[in-house]
């Protein structure tokens, strides 16, 4: 057989396998909790792909400083097909503002799909250096100009963010971190410690921090309980605090002031019926950007 046969048997294996476990599902939760795992999966591997292609044919366009947003819609869009997630935005007029450093909470690898309905255009994300080496994904990454963090070590950790604070004062290019520093996987309404990484940079770039807020959906997903179901989760951007004229003696208030806002906002939008079931599935309305 061909590597291509090869491919294609793999795809259509995959493939079925997903659709029975999404049969198995209507009946049995935890095969639905696996089937939209790889169904997720699958199309995460489907937009990286197209990501690569997207990067090389932006770049050579003259347009590379999109690429990561073009992709993100492509996660929109597939994974709401596949998993049957759908988000709904309150406050997208200040997903405009540019340059900004755009800080979420992080949940799980969900988030991805999140990504995909906020992520505006101009802006790059921020990731441990370790996913550079993952193939696709990786590769994306590279070429649509991800700031690679080096958690391990300060200096080029610095290094990484001076890089960013070049690409805002010169390009107005955007850069969206995830506070947190790491998945919370919470089945509550609750945010981990902030990292002041986010907040350097903003004060360093002199650029608008905002907060994005993303509802807890352990009602959509949750890893410990083995629950993925489709429905609608509610994200509210707040609106933009500015730096301007900030030191880095400021950092360590403004990280705690805008960590502040983000719980309230959260605590705000939990809703105790959704720790248990899921929302019925509908049309989303969904603001686009």
């Amino acid at each position: 057989m061909s590597i291509g046969s090869y491919i294609l048997s793999g795809v259509s294996s995959f493939v079925v396998l997903t659709v029975s476990l999404f049969a198995i599902g209507q009946k049995v939760p935890r095969a639905a909790f696996v089937a939209r795992c790889l169904a997720s999966y699958g199309s995460l591997l489907i937009c990286a792909t197209y990501g690569v292609l997207a990067s090389i044919v932006l770049r050579l366009a003259g347009y590379g400083r999109i690429s990561q947003w073009a992709t993100a819609r492509s996660f929109k869009w597939v994974m709401a097909l596949t998993t049957g997630v759908r988000f709904e935005i309150e406050g997208a007029e200040h997903l405009t503002t540019r340059p900004a450093v755009f800080v979420g909470n992080h949940q799980t690898e969900l988030d991805v799909l999140m990504l995909g309905n906020v992520f505006p255009p101009y802006c790059s994300v921020t990731a441990k250096k370790s996913l550079r080496n993952i193939p696709f994904l990786g590769w994306f990454m590279w070429l649509s100009r991800t700031v690679f963090i080096d958690r391990a070590n300060r200096e080029t950790a610095m290094k990484a963010f001076d890089g960013a604070v070049d690409e805002m004062r010169t390009h107005r290019q955007s850069v969206f971190i995830f506070a947190e520093g790491t998945r919370s996987y919470s089945d509550e309404a609750m945010m981990l410690p902030f990292k002041k990484g986010a907040f350097h940079l903003a004060v360093k770039a002199g650029v608008p921090v905002v907060p994005v807020v993303t509802e807890n959906y352990a009602h959509i997903l949750s890893v410990r309980a083995m629950r993925f179901n489709s429905g609608t989760i509610k994200i509210k951007v707040l609106p933009p605090i500015e730096t301007k004229n900030l030191t880095p003696a400021d950092v360590d208030s403004l990280t705690q002031s805008t960590r502040e806002s983000m719980l309230k906002t959260i605590l705000e939008m939990a809703q105790p019926e959704d720790k248990v079931e899921s929302r019925p599935n509908g049309v989303s309305t969904a603001i686009e950007i």
